[in-house]
Formats: C-alpha cells, sequence, structure tokens
C-alpha cells in the first residue's frame, strides 16, 4: 500500500531508514499524528489505533473505510470537471459553514481528496479560521481517483482490528500499554524562526506542544510502551530528548515554495529503546 494523499513531512522517504529501528514483536501499533500514514501502510500490523488532530483528513480515512464505492464516485465527478474555475469553487465551499455542515461525509472526503490532488505542490494548509487556503496547482494530469489505491486501503481497514480517532495525542496514547509501539511524527520543531510555512490546524504547534509530547514519551517509557518519534535536528529537540537514543538521518524536503530553500535536510529519530 502507499499513501493516498501528499501530506508535509510525510514519511514514505525516510522509511528504509527507519524500519532498521521499529521493534519486531508488536502488541498494538499506535500513531498519534496520522498524515499521510506511509509508516502504517508500510508495515500494515493487523492491530492499530491511528489518530490525526484534523478532522477533515480523518474524514477520509474513516470513509474510505465504510463507503470507498460512493467516495470513488464522487472522486470521478471531480477529475471530470476539474479545472481552475472548478477547484476554487469546491474551495470555497468551507467558507460558508452552514452550508458546509449540509454536505455529507463522503462528499467532505472527496472534496479533501480532490484539493489536496490539485492544489499547488499538494499542501493542505489553513487560514486562522480553518479555512482551506492553497492556490491551484495546475497539473497536467492529477492522479484525482487512485481507485486501486482506496479499495486497497479499505480492504486492510476491513481485514485488520482498525481504530480510527480524532483528537489531541495525549488523550489517543492514554491507552497505549506494556509491549505496545508508538510511532510519533509531529508538526517538526522549526529549524528557524521563519521556519513555520503552513499550518495545517489553525492551532498549530510550538514549543509548549513539543514540550507536552515530551512528557507523554516519559509516560510512555514508565509504563514499559516503546516509541520512535520523528522530528528535525534541533539543538531544543535534541536537548530534551538526550536521555533517549538519538539517531541522525538525511531527509529531502521539496515543500519550499522557494527552490533554492529546497535539498537534503538533517532531521533525527528518537527511541527510547
Amino acid at each position: 500500500m502507499k499513501p493516498l494523499l501528499k501530506w508535509v513531512g510525510g514519511k514514505r522517504q525516510l522509511i528504509s531508514q527507519i524500519l532498521p529501528f521499529i521493534p519486531k514483536d508488536i502488541k498494538v501499533y499506535h500513531e498519534p499524528f496520522f498524515g499521510g500514514g506511509a509508516m502504517l501502510f508500510e508495515l500494515h500490523p493487523k492491530i492499530a489505533r491511528i489518530n490525526d488532530l484534523n478532522e477533515e483528513l480523518i474524514n477520509v480515512y474513516k470513509t474510505i473505510h465504510r463507503s470507498p464505492h460512493k467516495l470513488i464516485e464522487l472522486l470521478k465527478a471531480h477529475k471530470e470537471n476539474n479545472d481552475r474555475q472548478y477547484f476554487y469553487e469546491v474551495r470555497k465551499l468551507d467558507r460558508d459553514l452552514d452550508s458546509y455542515r449540509k454536505l455529507t461525509k463522503v462528499e467532505k472526503a472527496a472534496r479533501t481528496i480532490y484539493l489536496n490532488k490539485t492544489c499547488y505542490n499538494g499542501l493542505y494548509r489553513v487560514n486562522k479560521k480553518g479555512e482551506f487556503n492553497t492556490p491551484f496547482g495546475r497539473y497536467n494530469d492529477p492522479k484525482i481517483c487512485d481507485e486501486e489505491g482506496i479499495y486497497e486501503v479499505h480492504h486492510y481497514f476491513k481485514n485488520s482490528i482498525i481504530e480510527i480517532c480524532n483528537g489531541d495525542f495525549e488523550r489517543f496514547l492514554n491507552k497505549a500499554q506494556a509491549g505496545d509501539f508508538v510511532y510519533l511524527d509531529p508538526p517538526y520543531d522549526p529549524v528557524s524562526e521563519t521556519a513555520y510555512f503552513t499550518d495545517y490546524q489553525a492551532s498549530g504547534f510550538d514549543k509548549e506542544e513539543q514540550l507536552r509530547l515530551k512528557k507523554v514519551c516519559d509516560e510512555l517509557h514508565n509504563k514499559g510502551v516503546k516509541f520512535l518519534l520523528s522530528n528535525s535536528d534541533t539543538e531544543f529537540i535534541n536537548d530534551i530528548y538526550k536521555e533517549y537514543t538519538i539517531k541522525k538521518v538525511s531527509a529531502s524536503r521539496n515543500i519550499n515554495s522557494k527552490g533554492d530553500k529546497r535539498g537534503k535536510i538533517s532531521e533525527v529519530i528518537i527511541m527510547n529503546y
């Protein structure tokens, strides 16, 4: 299986560097910052719990689980109508909350996927009001309806024990028990004061949130839960996790709007084992 959505910070390119550090025996797999789901789709554990604070994103996965046929039907309709004018008509649907709430969950999921596939650089970004505001991407032939991929994920969800949650990471991880494994891929600590180029949620994820996450990692460790965390290779992150195992990895980041700001950067993976 491959990720169905392009998501900032997706781990598909880093999987080969992370896999050697994944524990072999896992009772339950937990992923509180799910995003594009590259790690889950690579490992495909039989028992897993996934979560993300982004309600629209989680609605996509719940829809794939429950209503893949209707979702594919709506995505094909989006593909037939796709152009610049149509994109902005679909994008502005969340400006009128009363009308937006009348959309079915499947319609909302199809809208999220369509915008993800056709917006600039696949960048999911919202303003402070929670409104999607990434511009049109001008792709020649975007793969708006990945029918095969949708059915692959649907069958995986159906044939496994997968709990799909939408909420705060700390509350989600309260259920993790000794013998379980947690993969953490939070919004990264910025490498500079101007590095916050986007928000996936209107609330953001600042250093106080990073420290709250560190506290949760300590609690997981004390319970006998193994965790592996990905983050920026910053002085702040290296310092707060200094008592754990830290490995440096090299990643390519191509999401920046300025070409000269893209390229190889150093990241870290942090483990309590």
